[in-house]
């Protein structure tokens, strides 16, 4: 919420508005005085590490009633304020929207009775700005994928989890946790899958899972499969219950009732742990900081577009991308959900939560439970290779756990590959069972093992000939491994199906792969590439798994280096990090953490410009120092500048930004340098990541079950003599990369990739967030002077308002 405040604020200034804030929620609206001040560019130094809401939020008895609204009325004609971004959930955008209709007549009973004059509110009088921004850690609001603080909740939670899971495995206890959510089981589902729980109880789906055999008894159900799990040798057992879980009929599901009912039929200790306002608290994660900054930017666009006859709108996100609808129509749709639980339509509650809920739904119980009732046999068992390629990426093992298990519970046989194509042509090849994956969600780098060794392309007369080549062959590879020697042991192992999980050397690996079918038949299968990469430079997709979790270790020690920087005073931080020739991290790591700037390879680094960061940075520390000098303004603020670590890299490293910022000062402030390396790879993966990775472990194998389907069976004598794999195909899609491409999968076939991709670079040539660059030094002063913007005020004013 505090990163919505920051970013409202800041271009509201900009955009020559009068940004206040109301403090404690409507109560502040009705109170007045004092609980409703003026922003300026300083008062919202530091909020986007900040959790919870600094200008406060309260419920307000007061403002449910008209006269209460009246009040409120005229403390904003008092002040000038003709729009309202609200942040808040169903209710608080409920109420705005009653203020919003009622607004004239407010004014006109105001006027009336003598508590306000007709020329203070002439202008103000026909008209009030409503624009709403859905801050929620339940994600119930209809009409966005995501909303402001879901993330940082769920990544609260699964910290949570994470510590009980040990705690549970030592002493093989049962724990049932139950998390917040009130009447929407976003949050317990998403959390059962990034940590792997045994059971979890929804609003909107009700157990037992399997009603034909079990009936109502959602209890034996339970019980069966957690004994299921202890036989095949589990340590610990976690049921996550949603605070608003019911039975089918409607009868709440309590933690302590499961307790008893684990302790009763299956002897184990258990115990409850409540999680309560944990999951509010804590610094808002990467993704939240990102997804308030862009909203709140965008809040005050509607406002300044709005006129007196558009819906108040609600800002949200779809398809990754910021979305304006009307409001209430989001409002009705969240309520709607309710009421089919009401109805006992479960059906249609899950049909009424965002586009994935039930695809999510479908995929813990697959990769979770064993024999899942609702894995769909497949009619001819598969042999299924899973290989990691390239550098490690958080998510990685969560991605190879739910393909393997997924693969098992529908009778193919998922084989592990150590070491990628080197591990392959020294057969470290093995069948993975469903206890070996078990932990791997929660698990960093690369279980299986990976390293950038690489398929090498056949050669130039090949290529020219059309019998396989490829002019694909990336920089920074040292090991090559023959096509020739791949194909052997794919064959050897009887692999029909090839999931290759890496970043870039994954994709053109593939690229390889596909091209040299003519050559060698062993390559005629179905070959999907799983993007897992930090640097996210896969072509084909938005995301790739591990980005996430750079972005928050990367936040995170951005945030402590700018406390360093601030303590110190007058110091700027060159700080570089990964991403290779793509400014991916540097650009979304440097909007949510605050970055004065960002160097990224896209853009090289020019001498024009670090002269323009110098001015930038002199004038800045300068009015600080002379207003620190007078006893005027605030300490001086720390700053931060991200580079990547490629950015112009032959003329200007890190080092000598960080000398020329420091000569160039004069002595006015210091500069130094932080460079975060491979802390960037390592570490648990984020809650996003292990989501996302589940997500599209489970398309993967829907995707290579449709492709063995649709492939030809090589039903020849040659086949027959083991010269060509029993599943046969060439066509280009069944050699394809998925991807993220808003809040769809698609599955992109590898040769269409290649023409939006800059081998040599080891990068797409596209990039969706390259528009948010500019963004990042409009939020960082770049463009903004006090002076400047008191010269530009209109009439506008723009108040902030938590519920």
């Amino acid at each position: 919420m505090n990163a919505a405040v920051r970013a409202v604020a800041r271009v509201s200034l900009q955009r020559g508005c009068v940004p206040f804030a109301i403090y404690e929620g409507y109560e502040g609206l009705v109170e007045g005085g004092d609980k409703i001040k003026k922003l300026g560019w300083h008062d919202v130094k530091g909020f986007l590490s900040i959790g919870g809401t600094v200008i406060g939020t309260a419920r307000s008895m007061r403002f449910r009633t008209r006269e209460g609204r009246l009040t409120a009325a005229e403390n904003m004609v008092k002040n000038g304020i003709d729009a309202l971004i609200v942040i808040g959930g169903d209710g608080s955008l409920t109420g705005a929207d009653t203020l919003r209709a009622e607004w004239s007549g407010l004014v006109d009973e105001l006027v009336s009775t003598g508590r306000l004059v007709e020329e203070e509110c002439s202008h103000l009088r026909h008209h009030l700005t409503i624009v709403g921004l859905v801050g929620s850690i339940d994600n119930d609001m209809s009409s966005t994928d995501i909303t402001i603080g879901a993330m940082s909740s769920l990544q609260r939670i699964c910290e949570s989890l994470d510590s009980l899971t040990s705690t549970a495995m030592s002493h093989q206890r049962a724990f049932v946790v139950e998390v917040m959510g009130r009447h929407c089981g976003w949050l317990g589902l998403m959390a059962a899958i990034s940590v792997g729980a045994d059971w979890v109880f929804l609003p909107e789906r009700p157990p037992p899972l399997d009603t034909a055999k079990y009936g109502e008894n959602w209890e034996d159900e339970m019980c069966e499969k957690l004994a299921m799990n202890r036989k095949h040798g589990s340590r610990k057992t976690l049921v996550i219950v949603a605070e608003g879980a019911i039975d089918r009929n409607l009868k709440p599901i309590k933690p302590d009732y499961i307790k008893t009912v684990i302790e009763h039929r299956l002897g184990l200790d258990t115990r409850v742990t409540t999680l309560g306002h944990v999951q509010r608290g804590g610094t808002p994660a990467a993704y939240d900081r990102y997804l308030a900054t862009v909203q709140g930017v965008e809040a005050v666009e509607a406002v300044l577009r709005s006129t007196r006859d558009t819906p108040a709108p609600m800002i949200g996100m779809n398809q990754n991308k910021i979305t304006a609808g009307p409001l209430m129509d989001a409002v009705k749709l969240t309520h709607e959900v309710a009421e089919a639980i009401s109805r006992k339509d479960f059906a249609r509650a899950m049909e009424l939560r965002d586009p994935d809920f039930t695809a999510a739904y479908n995929a813990y119980i697959e990769s979770h439970l064993m024999s899942a009732e609702n894995a769909v046999k497949a009619d001819t068992p598969l042999r299924i290779g899973i290989i990691h390629v390239g550098a490690p990426a958080g998510g990685m093992n969560a991605a190879t756990r739910v393909a393997a298990r997924v693969c098992l519970n529908r009778g193919h046989t998922p084989l592990g590959i150590r070491d990628g194509f080197s591990g392959l042509v020294r057969d470290e090849v093995f069948p993975l069972t469903w206890e070996q994956v078990k932990g791997w969600q929660v698990r960093g780098g690369s279980e299986l093992g990976t390293n950038r060794d690489h398929p090498e392309p056949l050669n130039a007369a090949d290529a020219a000939s059309g019998n396989g080549g490829v002019k694909v062959k990336p920089k920074g590879i040292t090991t090559w491994v023959p096509c020739g020697l791949i194909a052997y042991h794919l064959q050897k192992h009887g692999i029909q199906a090839l999931l290759i999980v890496g970043g870039f050397e994954a994709f053109t690996s593939m690229a390889v792969l596909a091209a040299a079918r003519s050559t060698f038949p062993a390559f005629c299968i179905p070959m999907v590439t799983l993007p897992a990469t930090i640097s996210n430079n896969v072509p084909g997709t938005d995301f790739s798994i591990g980005s996430d979790t750079a972005l928050n270790a990367i936040v995170e020690a951005c945030d402590r280096i700018k406390l360093s920087a601030t303590a110190s005073q007058m110091r700027v931080f060159v700080v570089e990090v990964h991403g290779g020739n793509c400014g991916y991290l540097a650009v979304l790591a440097g909007l949510a953490a605050g970055a004065m700037n960002v160097y990224i390879p896209e853009e090289g680094i020019t001498l024009a410009q670090l002269q323009q960061d110098v001015q930038m940075l002199c004038s800045r520390f300068g009015r600080e120092a002379s207003a620190s000098a007078q006893g005027k303004g605030q300490r001086s603020e720390g700053r931060v500048i991200l580079r990547t670590e490629s950015a112009s890299a032959d003329t200007y490293t890190t080092d000598v930004i960080a000398r020329i910022l420091r000569t160039e000062g004069g002595g006015l402030y210091d500069s130094r340098t932080a460079v975060l390396g491979h802390l960037q790879q390592g570490g648990v993966p984020s809650p996003l990541d292990r989501v996302r990775a589940s997500r599209l472990a489970v398309n993967c194998v829907d995707w290579i079950q449709a492709a063995c389907a649709e492939a030809g069976t090589a039903a020849t004598a040659a086949a027959a003599a083991a010269v060509l794999p029993r599943v046969y195909t060439r066509r280009p899609d069944h050699a394809c990369v998925i991807g993220i491409r808003g809040a769809s999968v698609e599955f992109t076939p590898v040769d269409r990739l290649l023409a939006d991709a800059d081998v040599q670079k080891r990068t797409g040539k596209s990039a969706w967030w390259m528009g948010l660059r500019r963004l990042i030094k409009v939020l960082s002063k770049y463009y903004y002077s006090e002076e400047d913007g008191e010269e530009g005020l209109g009439s506008a004013a723009v108040a902030l308002e938590h519920e």
